[in-house]
């Protein structure tokens, strides 16, 4: 089984060696320490979430922290190309269950997208503790799936913020029902942004379509069937991924 994660800070890695000692405590080491009940002898992996990972064992355990004895440290490069996964705001948290299962899925930032047909609006203190609550997401599944670099999770944007995203992507797509191009068939670039555009329950409104591929993104379906706002998504990233990352 995959060795559990652990988030400490950029400075506790930084000057990290292979041999040398380090203490986990706080809610982290709460967790290991007591939650998981992690033992002596145990492997862990160390984190700081912009890519600097480190595997660790266990070497003795106090109330609420691990000691640990690095055995391993390295740099994850940043991917390449980059995937961006607009995901418009959606009713009844789908779209936070799609941010959830894009993160397992390996994307590497999410822009929440006020939709023309977005039933969810965030304004005011919503959009803060909003946000907020997409970090968190983000941030558990990250830890789940053993990744070593949190997705970015970007500012609220408009139409014309996807619009500046898109005319600066290598690949830009809108995931539409009545497109004709099939996203099996979509070559990935070499380099450079992959920018996926998700509508939220009622589709991308025809003028935000129009305003997209104008500006240059390429309409695909999936398939035949319609799917949710919550696993359109992570559906499109798992295709992205067989067609380049998996391989």
């Amino acid at each position: 089984m995959t060795a559990p994660l652990f988030f400490v800070s950029a400075d506790q890695l930084a000057a990290a060696t292979p041999g040398s000692g380090l203490v986990l405590d706080g809610a982290e080491g709460r967790h290991g320490a007591t939650v998981r009940r992690i033992g002596v002898g145990e492997e862990i992996l160390l984190t700081d979430g912009a890519g600097r990972r480190a595997d660790a064992v266990v070497e003795s355990v106090g109330p609420g922290e691990l000691h640990l004895r690095l055995r391993a440290i390295s740099q994850e490069p940043q991917p390449d190309p980059y995937f961006v996964l607009v995901q418009a705001l959606a009713k009844g948290d789908r779209d936070e269950q799609a941010i959830e299962a894009a993160t397992e899925l390996g994307v590497d930032e999410v822009v929440p997208w006020q939709a023309a047909r977005s039933i969810v609006i965030w304004r005011g203190d919503r959009a803060g503790k909003s946000l907020r609550k997409w970090e968190s997401v983000v941030l558990a599944a990250t830890k789940q799936s053993r990744r070593v670099r949190v997705p970015v999770v970007s500012r609220p944007a408009n139409q014309a913020a996807v619009i500046r995203r898109i005319e600066s992507a290598a690949l830009a797509l809108v995931l539409h029902e009545e497109a004709q191009r099939p996203l099996a068939g979509i070559e990935l670039p070499g380099s450079g942004d992959v920018v996926l555009i998700v509508g939220p329950e009622g589709g991308v409104a025809p003028e935000e379509l129009a305003a997209f591929v104008a500006a240059g993104a390429v309409a695909v379906r999936m398939g035949a069937h319609v799917l949710r706002s919550s696993s359109a998504g992570p559906a499109a990233l798992a295709v992205l991924s067989a067609a380049g990352r998996w391989r």
